[in-house]
């Protein structure tokens, strides 16, 4: 049997953060067995820790499905069988193997230091974050230009795809639509009913708002045209094929208020921070005046992993005669 627990069972317990396990025993237990084969055995820390590699964003998404979650356990099975059968055979004995294996697991400690870091320096700014917001108030007040938004359009569309259509066909399609809206059929329905927008069925063809840098150029100068609210533009061809554009709104360029970037002034003093704490303990290291590279040591091991033809041009070797230099 390869899955002690059902993987919907699994999932349930993932969300619950619980295991079922033997009468007595801790039901958080980091030894619970997840899935396991006749030569080893998936623990739950080791299950987690498998999961923490997925980006955040992605997790729960990636969780949600019995077969991303089977196939993960399947290629940690078969992982952790590969290893055993190396050990099994000393594998690891050889000393440059055996390096190779010290160096991943360095190099995972030093990613974990690294997050310690980061972790208790973020503690730290949040636990000043009082103050963190006065001095976001001051940088705004004392350069409140850099927080200026260009003027922006509320805007809905119509899209003929020109994949799908030739230009001439397309650009019909537009002609008709706009003639249809025209004569007093509302916009958004027939988005819904006739654009090639993907988005169209869940927004009905409203975008919402946008600086001209976020659309197409020729969109964006089309939108931006447009001079009254409800106004509807002629068909404009853009690098997606042809549209009919209807202005929703429009905001003239303005300086956004202090509460509108407290967020986003706050986010970059804690990145600074982060950053900043993180740079201490590297640049401490950078700096030991005992660090020392073995130039003699280094030559060697280069020298002699290097292939033929690389030696041949290596930088410091003197270069090979030719035929034409030989006589």
């Amino acid at each position: 049997m390869i899955f002690r627990f059902p993987i919907r069972f699994l999932l349930a317990a993932l969300c619950l953060g619980t295991f079922p396990l033997a009468h007595g025993a801790d039901a958080r237990s980091d030894d619970a067995a997840v899935a396991q084969n006749s030569v080893t055995t998936i623990t739950r820390a080791e299950f987690e820790a498998e999961l923490l590699r997925i980006p955040p964003e992605m997790r729960a998404e990636f969780v949600a499905s019995n077969k991303r979650v089977g196939d993960l356990l399947f290629q940690m099975l078969l992982r952790k069988t590969l290893a055993s059968q190396a050990k099994a055979a000393k594998l690891d004995a050889d000393p440059v193997s055996a390096a190779r294996v010290t160096n991943e697991v360095e190099r995972m400690l030093a990613q974990l230091r690294v997050a310690e870091v980061e972790e208790k320096a973020t503690a730290e700014f949040e636990a000043k974050r009082a103050s963190q917001i006065a001095r976001a108030r001051e940088l705004y007040v004392a350069d409140r230009d850099r927080y200026r938004a260009p003027e922006e359009v509320s805007a809905s569309h119509i899209l003929f795809d020109s994949k799908k259509h030739s230009s001439e066909e397309a650009r019909k399609l537009a002609i008709d639509a706009r003639a249809r809206i025209v004569a007093g059929a509302d916009f958004n329905a027939v988005a819904k009913q006739l654009s090639e927008d993907p988005s169209a069925q869940e927004n009905a063809g409203r975008l919402g708002w946008f600086t001209p840098e976020r659309m197409d150029a020729a969109f964006s100068r089309a939108a931006f045209a447009l001079k009254q609210t409800g106004d509807v533009s002629e068909p404009v061809q853009s690098a997606f094929g042809w549209h009919i554009i209807r202005l929703d709104d429009r905001r003239p360029p303005r300086t956004r208020t202090f509460e509108e970037v407290q967020d986003e002034i706050v986010a970059g003093l804690k990145k600074a921070y982060v950053d900043q704490q993180r740079e201490k303990v590297l640049g401490a290291i950078r700096g030991d005046p005992k660090n020392a590279i073995n130039d003699s040591e280094v030559k060697s091991i280069v020298e002699h992993t290097m292939t033929p033809t690389e030696h041949t041009h290596a930088p410091d070797s003197a270069p090979a005669p030719t035929a034409k230099s030989a006589k």
